[in-house]
């Protein structure tokens, strides 16, 4: 059997001596900040509204953005001004189910 030392136990297996000093992660690290990335986030109208697939469901979570206080009078005339003369894709792309998983690398 074959004795290391401390030192040379890090040196040969860096990984291991880091989940044996600081605990077994289910995340790696890189995982781990990627996830970070939308710790706290909250998804703003415009996040909602590129889930839509048709003006109506625009049109109806503008109405129930408003009618919950998320945004303004001005704001949701704002949008649905956008929405009538530019279009629903004005607001971006159609953000897909699974769109924040995939941005996080977890998908």
């Amino acid at each position: 059997m074959v004795e290391l030392d401390k030192n040379e136990f890090r040196r040969r297996f860096p990984n291991l001596c880091r989940e044996i000093e600081h605990g077994i992660s289910d995340l790696t690290s890189e995982e781990a900040g990627e996830v970070d990335k939308f710790k706290d986030y909250a998804p703003t109208v415009i996040d909602y509204l590129r889930r839509c697939d048709t003006n109506e469901q625009a049109e109806n979570t503008i109405s129930y953005l408003l009618e919950k206080g998320e945004i303004t009078t001005d704001c949701a005339e704002d949008l649905r001004k956008q929405l009538n003369e530019k279009g629903l894709r004005s607001f971006g792309t159609r953000k897909k189910d699974g769109f924040y998983l995939k941005e996080a690398g977890l998908a």
